[in-house]
């Protein structure tokens, strides 16, 4: 009895388990071909599809940037096509998700302290770092790159305390401040080009003594150089006597006679001083009367020589002949050069101190008279020449000087520490601290820069506050997030459109 029965049962047992099985299998089809239509996803296309069509792909937002390069922005991952990093994701905007719904309001946004190039819409760890991502939020006041008067600005970004504080944000005030700028630089002491004079003849003659042979040799004006025979000369003076003479005689004729002889007299003196005799020789000529052989040349000017011609007792000369080269050092000039940068700063008159290694603890004052037309193309310097007194004739051509110019300061002006500035190489930027937190870069025009502060001729207005450390990092901040926010504008419009 029970084995007839036991078959039975075991074979019912078996259809049951087959038909749950089956069941199973059928509930499975139908959630596989009714599920992905549910939001959750697109359902795939079968086999009797259109030809060429394909399934509705999610909408999605994401943007992809390379950590080392946050210019590049892509909408796919990959490499960057800079240095060839992975790209890491960067969320394109707050208030969207991958599958392009809005959820209203615009959302905070998340950044690394460390790469502010990485932005999220949820907290988390920065993909490059690991560091704990922060909060940063943007004002929305402003579109991106321009401000309410139209200024290029770029966007404000708002930076929450604590991160201001991990990147050591420095401020200072705009101000007025008068500019100035010592220059220090290095020289070498010459002759006075305007205190040099050349002894020359304006006739031809014969040199028959010399009363100067050394070269170095310290003279005073009006010293006898040299005798020279001169037949012209000669002639001259004999026909200025002679015109005295004839002066003489006609004391008691009529006017017009006397008017006459006295000419004649008059043009033998200027005849004489146009060959550079001296009011005292042509004197003493018409005093003893007498012509002599020869006539003594005296030094025009005080001072060393610094060139003879050498033989020159017989010697024959001619007019124009460089006879004798005379330097007048009771001032010196001593040639500096200065920078592109610093001409500015310099012109004629500029005071300047004056210190050489042969007089130490001395120093000496000197101004500056004459800047060269031409900077030189090889070191890009501009030569200046400065007036220094050499009293007690110490200073000596070819000393080495070091000279501090100290030009006088320029009006008040606005202005800003020189490392507030940032240079981009087409425009020059600052941010600028608006307070709690926001922080706008601005386009600026700069002019002098001096003592650490550069002048701002356009830009920036006293009263504001510049920051003066870690702005390149605000900076990149405000034109990532420009970026970020145009590409993401654009996708909303493409899909709006769409």
């Amino acid at each position: 009895m029970n084995g007839e029965h036991s078959a039975p049962h075991g074979l019912s047992r078996g259809v049951t388990t087959a038909l749950g099985v089956l069941a199973g299998i059928v509930v499975g089809l139908a959630l596989a071909w009714f599920l992905p239509a549910l939001p959750f996803g697109d359902r795939a296309p079968d086999a009797h599809s259109a030809p060429g069509a394909s399934a509705a792909a999610p909408a999605d937002d994401s943007l992809w940037s390379c950590g080392m390069h946050p210019q590049v922005l892509e909408n796919e991952p990959g490499s960057c096509p800079i240095c060839g990093m992975d790209l890491t994701p960067v969320d394109a905007g707050p208030g969207h998700d991958h599958t392009g719904h809005d959820h209203g309001p615009e959302a905070a946004l998340w950044t690394c302290p460390m790469h502010p190039e990485v932005l999220t819409e949820e907290p988390g760890d920065c993909p490059i770092c690991g560091m704990d991502l922060v909060e940063v939020e943007t004002d929305g006041t402003a579109e991106p790159g321009s401000s309410a008067d139209g200024e290029p600005r770029g966007s404000s970004v708002i930076i929450d305390p604590r991160v201001v504080q991990n990147m050591n944000v420095k401020t200072a005030p705009v101000t007025m401040r008068e500019l100035g700028r010592p220059i220090r630089t290095l020289g070498s002491l010459d002759f006075d080009q305007e205190r040099m004079v050349t002894v020359t003849t304006k006739y031809s003659g014969w040199v028959e003594e010399v009363h100067v042979n050394n070269l170095g040799e310290r003279i005073r004006r009006g010293q006898p150089l040299f005798e020279i025979y001169s037949p012209e000369l000669v002639q001259t003076k004999q026909e200025l006597l002679s015109a005295l003479e004839y002066a003489n005689e006609m004391q008691d004729a009529p006017a017009d006679i006397r008017r006459r002889a006295e000419s004649l007299v008059e043009s033998a003196r200027t005849r004489l001083s146009y060959w550079d005799l001296s009011t005292e020789q042509i004197e003493r000529l018409i005093e003893t009367r007498e012509v002599g052989r020869s006539l003594t040349v005296t030094a025009p000017a005080s001072g060393l020589v610094m060139k003879r011609m050498p033989g020159l007792e017989g010697m024959a000369i001619r007019p124009g002949m460089e006879i004798f080269h005379l330097a007048d050092l009771s001032s010196l000039w001593l040639t500096v050069e200065v920078f592109e940068d610093q001409i500015a700063w310099v012109r004629e008159g500029t005071q300047a101190s004056i210190e050489l290694s042969y007089f130490p603890g001395e120093m000496f004052r000197g101004v500056v008279r004459y800047l060269e037309p031409e900077l030189s193309e090889a070191t890009r310097t501009l030569r200046v020449k400065i007036e220094v007194p050499n009293t007690g004739g110490r200073l000596r051509k070819g000393m080495y000087a070091t000279v501090l110019l100290e030009p006088p300061p320029a009006a008040a002006t606005v202005a800003v520490p020189s490392q507030a500035v940032l240079r981009t190489g087409r425009r020059e930027v600052v941010v600028i601290a608006e307070g709690d937190g926001a922080f706008t870069p601005r386009e600026v025009v700069t002019g002098r820069t001096a003592e650490g502060y550069t002048e701002i001729l356009d830009g920036a207005v006293v009263g504001e506050t510049v920051v003066t450390s870690a702005q390149f990092l605000l900076d990149s901040e405000s034109r990532l997030r420009d970026a970020v926010q145009m590409m993401i504008a654009e996708r909303r419009a493409r899909r709006t459109e769409g």
